[in-house]
């Protein structure tokens, strides 16, 4: 069942909104497992002050839901209520080199294209974002890392915009990371970051980068319609051994299964729900849970309702 169309009211409370607003846009096609229901409404801003104009004009009930690449994600059957925001195009998708072996970067950008310009740029420290399969603001949010490096490694500052249309810069300790996560207000939609960089070898750099793609085709099933790794490591495990250990590499729930290639890793087989995704990932914690007692958490960000 669609969503009411709001976007009269929106247009009404933010006559000057120069961006697109798509009443009951389908998310499955935005997501890299390929489910989920409709946005109620699909809002893609032209610029940070058209992000910042709407928020601020938006009624305190309507909830506001960001995504990015779509990588890490999950959208339940039933779609998202209220309004969600997707950055792209050119005003958050830019790199610029700044002084002092910087790099800035929009948040739409995906973060394998930061890697690829540090290479360009001779800058040494962000090769390890070429294994990530998301984009700048999915990293901001959850301290992205891979291969031995984290975004917390290499963030100067981000920007972005809270939920009352307020634009913010916030420091590296402002952030507040941790493994998988960081402590920023959660109803703050980054814009852009700065990553400081240091000189380096092209060759090295590149040759590192060539490392990490190979790592990753080698373990991980990135032909497949996948989110990524599903579960977060907790304190000293892997949750691939532990998944592993329960016996769920393998295991299917209708279209979706547990991937035989790398079993901390959900895959759409084809005709999967968000539902069969969602509930295979709930049975594999709760047999990791009654294997080994641990407890595993989900990395993949699951949003919306159920249909």
């Amino acid at each position: 069942m669609p969503f009411q169309d709001i976007t009269p009211d929106i247009r009404a409370a933010a006559p000057e909104l120069r961006g697109r607003l798509l009443a009951n846009q389908e998310m499955a096609g935005l997501t890299w497992f390929r489910v989920g229901g409709p946005a109620q409404i699909l809002f893609t801003p032209a610029d940070e002050a058209d992000l910042a104009y709407l928020l601020g004009k938006l009624p305190a009930e309507i909830p506001v839901t960001v995504v990015g690449l779509g990588s890490n994600l999950i959208v339940r059957d039933g779609g998202i209520p209220g309004v969600v925001i997707r950055l792209a195009g050119k005003a958050f998708g830019e790199i610029a080199r700044e002084d002092g072996d910087r790099l800035r970067a929009g948040t739409a950008v995906p973060d394998v294209k930061v890697a690829r310009a540090a290479a360009d740029a001779s800058l040494a420290g962000l090769a390890f974002y070429r294994g990530i399969p998301g984009c700048i603001g999915g990293a901001l949010r959850m301290n992205a890392g891979a291969h031995g490096g984290e975004t917390t490694d290499v963030l100067v500052e981000a920007r972005g915009v809270t939920r009352k249309g307020e634009i913010l810069t916030l420091s590296h300790a402002d952030m507040g990371f941790s493994y998988r996560s960081s402590t920023a207000p959660a109803d703050i939609i980054f814009t852009s970051a700065l990553f400081q960089g240091r000189p380096g070898d092209q060759a090295a750099i590149l040759a590192e980068m060539e490392r990490v793609t190979s790592a990753r085709e080698a373990a991980q099933p990135i032909k497949e319609r996948t989110g990524g790794s599903t579960f977060k490591n907790p304190e000293g495990g892997k949750a691939w051994q532990l998944i592993d250990a329960a016996g769920c590499r393998g295991l299917r729930i209708g279209g979706a299964q547990v991937s035989e290639m790398h079993c901390n890793f959900l895959i759409n087989t084809g005709g999967a729900t968000a539902a069969d995704i969602e509930g295979l990932g709930e049975e594999v914690r709760r047999r990791v849970k009654d294997n080994s007692g641990y407890e595993l958490h989900w990395e993949i960000k699951r949003l919306g309702v159920a249909a």
